[in-house]
This record gives C-alpha cells, structure tokens and sequence, in this order.
C-alpha cells in the first residue's frame, strides 16, 4: 500500500478531502473540515520545521549537534569531490577518505552526505572497495560519510510528539535455501513474495553490494544453498532494498522511549525515525548507537509487513492530519 492511499484513508477517518496529482500520485492537497489547507509530497508533509528536516537530513551537521547533546553517535568524518574541495576553506577528498579509513579501521561505512532509503550505503572492507563505492557516490552527489562500523540489531522507532508510533527490528535482505534454488532463483522468489504484499521495485539484481556480499561467502548468483540456510545478501537493513520487519511496538523498554522521544525533540522534529543500534531494544537501556535521525520516515514497507503494521501506520497518519488541522 503506497503513503497516499493510506493519507488518504486517515483523511476519511476525519472528513478531510485529499486531492492527488493522477499521473505519478504522489503529492496531494488536504483540504480539512475547518477549512485550513496542506499539501504532502511522496511521504512528507507539513509537521516538521523546514530549518530542522533539512538538518535532519544532513548526516554530518545532525550528528554533530546529536554529539553535543551527549547522545552516542557514530563516529564518521565527511569528505567531498574535488570539484567542491577548491570552494572550501578545509577540503578533506576521496584519498583522505581512504586515510581516515585506514585509521579508524576496516571494516567500515561508507554513505552518501544526504541520501534516503539506503542508497549506495555499504560496508568496505579495503581500499578497492572504498575507491569503487566512493566514486560511485560522487557520480551522483557531492559529498559522503565514512563512519566507523558497529555493531548489533537494526531499530526504526518513530515518534510523533511524545509518543511512540511504531517501533521495530530490520533485518538487511535475505534468502532462505530450499536444497535445489540458486541464489538468484531464491531472489526472484523472494522479490514475487514481498510483491504480493504491496511492495514494489524493492530488489536490484544487479546491486554491486550483493554480489559483493556475495563473494565474502564464497557464493555467486548460480550457488545452489542448502535447506534452511540463510543467506544474507546486503549489510544495509533497509525495508527499500527488500528487509524485512519484525515488530517491537508491543515489547520496546521505556529507556527507548525515552530516548527516542528525547532525541527528536532536541533535534527541533515533531515527527521522526529514530535509527538504533543495540543488541536488545526489550531490556533496560546499557548501550545503543544512534545510526541517523530521519525526518521524513518512509513507512510504507512497514506497513506491508502485515495487518497490524499497516493498521499502526494508518493511525499514525491519522495523528498527523489531526495536528496539521488543529495547529494554529
């Protein structure tokens, strides 16, 4: 289910008219009972600040203030293509990319400065790695992100103001053996299955990361895996790359929901996804990485993963218009 049938089956739930661009369908204009009027584009409409969902979109100036706040963030150094290094009073290239790679660590990650969905964001593990993945970003932006790598389990929990709208656990793309399968047979399964679900154009076949992945397992796409065997096939936990949810709205510790709720509010958001590294989001809080704040969380993929999920999304929907049409 697409972001704007589910805007649109919140704004029934309130009396508002939703009109949508027919050809493309994904931005619209609300009209609500009390006359006032909004617009949403794709999955982001009007509850956050314009000045704090661009600095919640810039990886490097949003850590940076999150650090200062005293949250743990991941380490990471920002570096720039040559054509924005000669404007820049401290330019820092691919090559002193690579330097800091060095002396933080391999493994580590590398991402775009201000990319959504898990674009490009891979796990390096050497210099060739480093070299093709970091010329690849710069192709298409101008800066990109080398942070050290953690680890632990993947977390999305969202806030709406005070509250916690959904929480859980992402698990990065992966096939299950059948004993006769290859690998890229397992994919096209797996591809069909999240499909019949709702979601679209979820897997590239042709992702330099998977073969990569694939390649440190000592398997090609032709690999033939045996019954129940998993197969991990990206480092990325993305549900826009074909991950999967498991829900821990039900289970997530009030040391989470605390600090979830604290970070948006200190990053100046109404409305967020809050992405964690622990190793158990259910017990008492003793340790966490705080991977990025996102400001406009895509949650249709969630909502895929089943009823409950979609039921939670469509309340949350729900929420949002009712804030939008009682703020003065």
């Amino acid at each position: 289910m697409s972001i704007t049938s589910i805007i649109q089956k919140a704004a029934l739930q309130i009396g508002a008219i939703v009109l949508v661009e027919p050809e493309y369908g994904l931005v619209g204009h609300i009209t609500f009972k009390n006359g006032k009027r909004s617009v949403f584009t794709h999955a982001k409409l009007n509850i956050n600040g314009f000045a704090s969902a661009e600095l919640a979109k810039d990886k490097a100036y949003s850590n940076f203030f999150l650090k200062q706040f005293g949250y743990r963030v991941t380490e990471g150094k920002t570096f720039f293509t040559d054509k924005l290094c000669a404007k820049l009073a401290y330019p820092r290239n691919i090559d002193d990319g690579f330097d800091y790679a060095q002396q933080i660590g391999f493994p580590v990650i590398v991402k775009p400065l201000n990319l959504s969905q898990g674009i490009l964001v891979t796990k390096v593990h050497n210099q060739a790695e480093y070299y093709d993945v970091a010329n690849k970003i710069f192709a298409i932006k101008s800066g990109l992100i080398v942070e050290k790598f953690y680890t632990g389990n993947d977390y999305r929990i969202v806030v709406l103001d005070n509250e916690i709208i959904a929480a859980y656990q992402r698990i990065p793309l992966f096939v299950i053996g059948d004993g006769k399968s290859n690998v890229l047979e397992l994919l096209q399964q797996k591809q069909e299955k999240l499909m019949s679900k709702g979601r679209k154009n979820i897997i590239k076949f042709d992702d330099f990361r998977i073969s990569q992945k694939l390649q440190r397992q000592n398997l090609d796409g032709d690999s033939v895996i045996p019954k129940n065997d998993i197969v991990y096939l990206l480092d990325s936990a993305n549900l826009s790359s074909g991950g999967e949810a498991v829900d821990f709205y039900e289970s997530i510790h009030p040391d989470f929901q605390e600090l979830a709720i604290n970070i948006t509010k200190d990053i100046g958001l109404r409305l967020a996804g809050v992405d964690i590294l622990t190793h158990d989001l259910t017990i008492p809080m003793v340790d966490y990485t705080l991977i990025e704040v996102n400001g406009s969380p895509g949650l249709n993929h969630y909502a895929a993963s089943g009823e409950v999920a979609a039921n939670r999304v469509e309340q949350l929907y729900v929420k949002i218009l009712q804030t939008l049409e009682n703020d003065s």
